[in-house]
């Protein structure tokens, strides 16, 4: 979808996604020290996300990439709130709102992203509790921070979610 954009759509569309490697980075090497997702840092990626995929709609990126991407946004932000509320010690409230900024990058991408995405995040999530407890370095009440796992996720599922949603949907014998 980039290489279909006018440069003045994909400037915008490029900051905003290498803003949220760098961000990511740093956020996920918070959380894994401190098991933290600073509100004045995840706040600030999703506006300025935001802010500049709508440059990019301004510049000529298709509408309903916004739409979909306040969609996502949105969705996992209710999402997350839900696991958070049914199990309030499960999920911080760092990762629910972390998890509205990563709807928004994934949104923009396209709906395979956000399902690979999202599917991928607790895949790997879980995956790492499984080979801690077969290794014991953790036990089932061992706190494992979340945030990493989102950002990996979102990133498995910018990358490769239409690929692998493509994949997934297409029926038996078919190329």
């Amino acid at each position: 979808m980039l290489a279909d954009l006018p440069p003045t759509a994909a400037v915008p569309v490029v900051l905003a996604y290498a803003g949220f490697a760098v961000v990511g980075c740093w956020l996920a090497a918070i959380d894994i020290a401190r098991h933290r997702l600073p509100d004045r840092i995840v706040l600030p990626t999703a506006a300025g996300g935001t802010l500049l995929l709508t440059l990019g709609c301004l510049g000529g990126a298709p509408w309903t990439a916004l739409v979909r991407a306040g969609v996502g946004m949105i969705g996992l932000f209710a999402f997350f709130l839900v696991l958070r509320l049914v199990s309030p010690g499960g999920m911080g409230g760092g990762d629910v709102k972390l998890a509205g900024t990563v709807g928004l990058f994934l949104g923009w991408a396209g709906w395979g992203a956000l399902a690979v995405g999202m599917v991928s995040a607790f895949l790997l999530g879980g995956l790492l509790g499984l080979v801690l407890l077969a290794v014991r370095r953790a036990g089932r009440r061992t706190a494992i921070p979340f945030g990493p796992f989102l950002i990996l996720g979102a990133w498995v599922g910018i990358l490769f979610g239409d690929v692998l949603w493509g994949d997934l949907g297409a029926p038996a014998g078919s190329a």
